[in-house]
């Protein structure tokens, strides 16, 4: 049984993700407007009706901004957990969501898939990265997070693929136009990954299944998809791990559809 992936849109003004196996299919988040959602799958053959779920890592806009039109039009059911419910809850029209809950740390299943919600440290309700499995293959999404965590590490070894976060640049982040608070807020514990610390959670989570990785949320004044790509991939073949496929992701346009090796 085979998975794919394809990232619809990764960055501050939306996020979201398909995974898909031949029975099932996922979003992970929705942060575009339903409109443009709709669009790109249809860009890679999916009809909107289709989607079995829509599971919520955390409250944020650019993660739930299309998800009340979305099930409004299609149907589409909507998971997540008590923490960002509550978070959603308080955005306009939030409370026109049904949702079903999930527990974090409790896997779950949505069709053929099997979605396990594992916490992450970021500064929201209840933020939660997915492992998703359908059998033999696995796949990570982790996108927003301050640091990497032992927890995180466990959940992402054994991936095939992994969709990670590699917000920033250090040295951009420095000498960015940006507040002093923000900075901070951005390089704390409950912020956003580095290009470098990225790399350094790939090398911590990586096995011999691992194949490709998606780099997702950067940055559009303190990263760019040259600088995020080469920190990433020199710090791998460093570790020995240049065989690893990376791909940025971005807003404008989806990825590629990634299937796992010889599918």
């Amino acid at each position: 049984m085979d998975l794919e992936v394809c990232v619809l849109a990764s960055g501050s003004s939306g996020n979201s993700i398909y995974i898909a196996s031949p029975k099932t299919r996922i979003l992970i988040d929705a942060g575009l407007s339903a409109k443009q959602v709709a669009l790109r799958l249809e860009q890679i053959g999916v009809v909107p009706e289709s989607i079995n779920g829509i599971c919520v890592s955390h409250e944020h806009s650019d993660h739930v901004g299309g998800i009340r039109v979305l099930q409004k039009r299609h149907g589409t059911p909507v998971y997540t957990n008590a923490g960002t419910l509550n978070g959603i809850r308080r955005q306009p029209k939030g409370s026109e969501i049904a949702v079903q809950i999930f527990q974090t740390g409790s896997p779950f299943t949505i069709g053929d898939i099997r979605v396990e919600p594992f916490s992450v440290p970021h500064d929201a309700y209840e933020p939660v990265g997915f492992r998703l499995q359908a059998g033999s293959f696995c796949v990570g999404v982790v996108t927003d997070l301050g640091m990497s965590t032992s927890l995180i590490q466990q959940k992402l070894k054994g991936c095939n693929a992994i969709v990670l976060e590699s917000n920033h640049d250090e040295d951009l982040l420095r000498e960015a136009p940006r507040p002093w608070s923000l900075k901070q807020r951005i390089r704390s514990r409950q912020g956003h990954l580095s290009n470098i610390d990225a790399a350094r959670l790939i090398a911590e989570c990586a096995t011999e299944h691992l194949e490709h990785v998606f780099l997702a949320h950067l940055s559009s004044d303190c990263n760019t998809p040259d600088t995020a790509l080469r920190t990433v991939a020199s710090q791998l073949r460093l570790d020995g791990l240049g065989h690893i496929n990376l791909e940025v992701t971005g807003a404008a346009g989806i990825s590629t559809i990634w299937r796992p090796v010889g599918r």
